[in-house]
C-alpha cells in the first residue's frame, strides 16, 4: 500500500509525468525521474517537482524505488521494460498512464520477472500542451481515473493504484477490464479526437478564426494534437475505434436524413436524448454524494 516511505519513480517527464511528480512531491513523497532530456530533469529539480533524476537507465538509481510509473508511448514503454527490468527492485510495482490497455497490459505482464507486478491505469486528464514546463499538480483535481487490473494482479496492486489516484487528486476512480477500457476510451477519447481533427481538416480555417464562436472553439480544442502519440493510440485500438466511428457515422447520417426530409419530430427526439444524456455530465459533487447516501 502507498505510504510516505514509498519512493516513486516517474519514467518520462512530460506533461503527465511532470504533473504526477509535482502532485506527489507536494504531498511529501520522494519522487525521482528518468527522461532523455537533461534540461527537463534540471528544470524539475529546480522547481522541486522531483528530488533527483537521470537521463539514462541507472541501475542503482532505479533499484531505490518501489513504485514505478511509466509515462511513455505504449511501444516505448514495452521496449523500456523489456530492456531494463533487470534493474527493478524485487517486488516493485509498475503502473502506467497509457491510453490503450489490451495492447500494453497483457504483453508487459507476459515479459515481466515473476517477482514484479504491472497494473494498468489511465488518468483521464491533460492539456493541449506538452513538456514538464507545463506540469501542474492541480491538473488532475476533479478528474476521472481508471484502474485496469487483470487476473494476474493482486488486490494490493489495485489498492495502491487507487491510493495513488486519491493522493494526486482524482475525484472518481473506476475499475475496468482492459477490454472494457479500450471500448470506453475508443468512444470517449479517441473518437472525439478524430471528430475534432476532421472538423479542422475538412475546411480551410485561415479566415474562420475571424468569425468563430465558442462552440467551434470548444469542439476543436483537442485538435491541438500530438500526431506521433495519437497515431499510435489509434492504431493500437483500431478495432474499437472503428466500431465507435461507425456508431457515430450512423447517428450522423440519421441527423442528416432528418434535415433532408424535414423529419422534425425525429430530429427533436434525437436532440432531447442528447440533451438529457449531456446533463449527466453536469452533476455537482454534492449531488453525486447525495445519490451515494
Amino acid at each position: 500500500m502507498l505510504n510516505k516511505n514509498t519512493k516513486i519513480l516517474i519514467i518520462g517527464l512530460g506533461l503527465i509525468g511532470g504533473s504526477y511528480a509535482d502532485a506527489l512531491s507536494d504531498k511529501g513523497y520522494t519522487v525521482g525521474a528518468i527522461d532523455t532530456d537533461q534540461s527537463a530533469i534540471e528544470y524539475a529539480k529546480r522547481r522541486g517537482i522531483i528530488a533527483d533524476g537521470r537521463t539514462f537507465a541507472d541501475g542503482e538509481f532505479i533499484r531505490s524505488f518501489s513504485l514505478i510509473v511509466f509515462c511513455l508511448y505504449p511501444s516505448a514503454m514495452k521496449e523500456w521494460i523489456k530492456t531494463n527490468q533487470r534493474y527493478f527492485a524485487p517486488d516493485a510495482l509498475l503502473t502506467d498512464v497509457c491510453g490503450v490497455k489490451r495492447a500494453t497490459v497483457y504483453s508487459v505482464q507476459d515479459i515481466l520477472r515473476p517477482d514484479l507486478e504491472f497494473i494498468g491505469a489511465h488518468p483521464m486528464g491533460g492539456r493541449e500542451v506538452s513538456g514538464v514546463r507545463h506540469a501542474d499538480k492541480n491538473i488532475f483535481k476533479g478528474a476521472n481515473y481508471i484502474v485496469v487490473p487483470t487476473r494476474k494482479n493482486a488486490q494490493h496492486a489495485v489498492d495502491t493504484c487507487r491510493a495513488l489516484a486519491e493522493t494526486i487528486g482524482f475525484r472518481h476512480i473506476a475499475t475496468l477490464s482492459p477490454e472494457t477500457h479500450d471500448e470506453m476510451i475508443g468512444f470517449l477519447s479517441q473518437l472525439t479526437h478524430c471528430i475534432a481533427v476532421a472538423l479542422m481538416a475538412c475546411k480551410d480555417s485561415a479566415k474562420l478564426v475571424d468569425y468563430t464562436g465558442d462552440s467551434f472553439r470548444d469542439l476543436t480544442r483537442i485538435a491541438m494534437i500530438n500526431e506521433n502519440l495519437w497515431c499510435e493510440l489509434f492504431y493500437e485500438n483500431k478495432d474499437e475505434l472503428i466500431a465507435q466511428m461507425n456508431l457515430f457515422s450512423a447517428e450522423f447520417e440519421e441527423i442528416k436524413r432528418c434535415i433532408e426530409t424535414d423529419d422534425f419530430q425525429t430530429m427533436k427526439q434525437i436532440m432531447r436524448v442528447a440533451a438529457d444524456r449531456r446533463r449527466l455530465f453536469d452533476k455537482t459533487e454534492e449531488e453525486e454524494r447525495s445519490e451515494k447516501r
